[in-house]
């Protein structure tokens, strides 16, 4: 069913609606959109809020951890009172509170490749909040099968990494044409022992919010060819760019 501007939603997104690139149409196809988050950890907790207030109609949340006590300091949608409860639930319900009319949709488990088809297919844009580049080289596979646009966060220490793919376009590079192999996890994104400042994820969740954001207005100005580093210490943020990779898995 297709959900249509009523003058609640106008009072509630007002701010955003009065945008010259939002507007009354931008916001009923934000309302119309379908968003799945892997992972609720740091990147995963910034994207959920932002995207709950925003109007994205349906949200699909996909984790299977519980909520302890080193994630507070960093993952923004938890307190103490959630402790030793599964994230997906405790993000259902808060998203429910902000936002009674967004559709969530939890998936209580780790995305594999044996369920990664059937979690992924059915949504517009999949935003990757995991910790593993294992996770992340299965979303890029599954994301160029069924053509939908692909939003890569990454964070460790003071830095972070944004990546947004369209693909829907044929010319758009994956993730396998940045790295030239599957980087080591114990390397770059390991918060256990490289850590994490807190607002890092933040910044860096609240990006790929904006992204997604973007992509569902339809914009030109994603991250095409280009992945964005922070470096959070320095308070600077560079692009680089790349194209894609001869016989690589995207090519088409």
């Amino acid at each position: 069913m297709i959900k249509q501007i009523n003058k609640k939603n106008i009072e509630r997104y007002s701010r955003q609606i009065i945008l010259k690139n939002v507007g009354p149409m931008g916001q009923k196809k934000i309302l119309n959109s379908k968003v799945l988050i892997i992972g609720l950890g740091g990147l995963g907790c910034p994207v959920a809020d932002h995207l709950c207030r925003a109007g994205v109609g349906t949200i699909g949340i996909v984790d299977f951890d519980k909520v302890n006590l080193s994630n507070l300091h960093r993952q923004s949608f938890y307190s103490q009172k959630d402790m030793k409860k599964f994230k997906v639930d405790v993000i259902k319900k808060k998203i429910n509170l902000i936002n009674p009319k967004i559709k969530v949709k939890k998936f209580k488990k780790a995305i594999t490749e044996n369920n990664a088809n059937s979690l992924v297919k059915n949504f517009d844009i999949i935003i990757d909040g995991s910790d593993n580049f294992k996770t992340k080289f299965l979303l890029n596979k599954i994301s160029i099968k069924y053509n939908k646009t692909l939003i890569i966060g990454a964070i460790s220490k003071f830095d972070g990494h944004v990546f947004t793919f369209n693909f829907k376009n044929k010319n758009e590079p994956c993730l396998k044409c940045f790295y030239q192999s599957e980087p080591p996890d114990d390397d770059l994104l390991n918060c256990e022992r490289e850590g994490i400042l807190g607002p890092v994820a933040g910044i860096i969740g609240s990006l790929q919010a904006n992204e997604a954001l973007k992509m569902i207005l339809q914009t030109k100005n994603y991250l095409n060819k280009k992945i964005l580093i922070l470096d959070a210490l320095k308070l600077s943020f560079k692009k680089v760019l790349f194209n894609k990779k001869k016989n690589c898995i995207c090519k088409k």
